[in-house]
């Protein structure tokens, strides 16, 4: 949980700009790349991780312009990563100009629980960051080049002057 804006919008600038590098990677093809005809494919997982962001938020008092709706998925994954910006810093600027420090102790109801904003914070990025893992895999099947998040991908370790883990 959160206790501080400060800390929150750092790690969320941390976590925003690796999201917004996987999107930048998607191309419009790519966006129809499934596990199973059952399963959401690569293009849904994208737009309901830009969505999320509203959806998510919706049962807080911060007001800002994002998609609120996941469905029906874009067919452009320019327009996608584009609103995915938009709306990332649409909400940090709500974060940052509508809360205090002391609003992260406010509880709000969430999936059926009392949440203080702190943790609805902490579950927006792990909600994030669980999408953008399904997303990096239907990456690699569409054979589009997976940005490094949390390291280098495969396809980066040349640029540290290293040689890339063996398969």
């Amino acid at each position: 949980m959160f206790q501080t804006l400060d800390h929150f919008v750092k790690s969320w600038e941390y976590e925003a700009a690796a999201t917004q590098r996987v999107l930048n990677h998607l191309t419009d093809e790519s966006l129809k790349q499934e596990i199973t005809p059952e399963n959401w494919n690569l293009g849904r997982t994208a737009w309901h991780t830009v969505a999320a962001i509203r959806i998510i938020t919706s049962n807080t008092d911060l007001t800002f312009e994002a998609t609120e709706k996941d469905w029906p998925v874009p067919t452009s994954a320019s327009f996608i990563a584009e609103r995915y910006q938009q709306a990332s810093h649409a909400f940090v600027q709500a974060v940052q100009t509508q809360w205090s420090d002391d609003a992260l102790q406010e509880r709000i109801d969430f999936l059926g629980q009392k949440m203080p904003n702190g943790a609805l914070l902490m579950f927006l990025i792990l909600h994030q960051s669980h999408h953008r893992g399904q997303m990096t895999v239907l990456m690699r099947q569409a054979g589009l080049t997976v940005p490094g998040i949390y390291g280098p991908a495969k396809e980066e370790w040349a640029i540290f002057g290293m040689e890339a883990p063996k398969m």
